[in-house]
């Protein structure tokens, strides 16, 4: 019998910030994806050196630029999560801003940061529009393929082309993510989860849905047969139903306490009222009625215990789609205790006291996502008067 050799022992092995860059000779959109952003999640960085391979000889068929960028190097090389902390948590305005500050001693992955900030903007400067940008990622619980995004009609657009659930507002919940950053630019950015972290069929699922972008983008010139072909590979892993979903609840681990996730849980999993799902210093912690579990943590490092999710109605998708195009949100500073974040309009500032009057969904609706600002405040941010939509108005997918 043939013996095949376990691609996750040698994925340490001459990695490098840069993991490939093709550029055809033709032009065309700017594909950026990342890979192992979490040290511990190195089946995209694999996915990326497989698919480079293949490409390689392929420059005059190509169409734009293609670019796979590791993320955190350091931890990569120790398979563990991150080295001092999470790189995917350290995104916010004030820890770049103190990259400025030459004479601050940076951490590991501020180190990180550092570098991949700089060759981002080397690309968005550098390179031509539309870009996409897509962060690669596996879980520690067993999974089936799935799409995770910040809520704006340009990711919604683009993702609605995959066979694969697309899980919505994840910035209310998460602080600091790469993603987040970038899609504050206005770009597409999402991520995209291809299986458990060691499982080898995440190397295969990452793979096809890299070939499956690229095409979708013109990058690789297809005809749609072939283009069915691969997203038929891309499905064939997923039996969860290819629709959207947003997350409610994040059970969130409070520093320096406990917490064990119980055996057997799954993404999308459906769990009856009164199940123990999960125990930490107080002893079990039980579902209160019938919810759909996402994200369960099955890994050492991490402050994010479990997520409930809940299938977005096809009508809340439409109604939310018209009412932002029509730019309803410019009414929200006539409500009280409601009132612009800056002139450039891109947030708001909402009174606690006046917001336990409105439902979270009223402004899901309209795109904003809330986060607290301090005892009093909430910051409402929207990505959709950042988006850069006319850029991808001649994109293929869009025909």
């Amino acid at each position: 019998m043939t013996q095949h050799s376990n691609p996750y022992t040698s994925v340490t092995e001459n990695v490098h910030r840069v993991i490939g860059h093709l550029k055809g000779a033709k032009d065309g959109p700017t594909i950026v994806f990342f890979g192992g952003i979490h040290g511990n999640e190195p089946a995209g960085v694999i996915a990326l050196k497989q698919v480079f391979e293949k490409l390689q000889g392929s420059k005059e068929s190509l169409h734009g630029e293609f670019i796979g960028l590791t993320g955190n190097l350091k931890a990569l090389k120790e398979g563990v999560r991150f080295i001092d902390e999470d790189l995917n948590r350290i995104w916010l305005p004030n820890q770049l801003e103190a990259q400025k500050e030459i004479s601050k001693t940076l951490n590991a992955e501020e180190e990180e940061m550092v570098e991949l900030h700089s060759l981002i903007e080397q690309i968005i400067n550098g390179l031509s529009p539309p870009f996409y940008f897509i962060d690669l990622h596996t879980t520690s619980g067993e999974t089936e393929p799935f799409i995770v995004m910040n809520d704006s009609l340009l990711n919604r657009s683009f993702t609605s082309n995959y066979p694969l659930p697309a899980i919505l507002g994840i910035e209310e919940y998460l602080t600091g993510a790469l993603l987040s950053h970038i899609n504050e630019m206005g770009h597409v950015a999402f991520g995209f989860e291809s299986g458990q972290h060691s499982d080898e069929k995440a190397i295969v699922n990452a793979f096809h849905f890299i070939e499956y972008t690229l095409g979708l983008v013109g990058f690789i010139p297809m005809e749609k047969v072939d283009l069915k072909g691969i997203r038929a590979k891309l499905q064939q892993n997923s039996e969860a139903p290819h629709r959207f979903f947003e997350i409610y609840y994040q059970h969130l681990i409070q520093k320096g306490t406990s917490f064990k996730m119980l055996p057997g849980f799954v993404n999308f999993q459906s769990v009856p009222k009164g199940m123990s799902i999960a125990m930490n210093g107080n002893g079990l912690i039980k579902t209160d009625k019938r919810r759909q579990i996402f994200m369960p943590l099955y890994q050492d490092k991490g402050y994010e215990g479990f997520y409930f999710i809940r299938r977005i109605p096809l009508f809340y998708l439409w109604l939310s789609k018209y009412l932002r195009k029509l730019k309803v949100d410019g009414w929200l500073s006539y409500l009280p205790g409601v009132r612009w974040a800056s002139s450039k309009k891109e947030a708001l500032i909402l009174d606690k006291r006046i917001a336990r009057f409105f439902a979270k969904s009223f402004f899901h609706l309209l795109g904003y996502r809330a986060r607290e600002m301090d005892e009093t405040q909430l910051l409402l941010k929207n990505r959709e008067r950042n988006s850069k939509t006319a850029f991808y108005k001649n994109a293929p997918w869009r025909k």
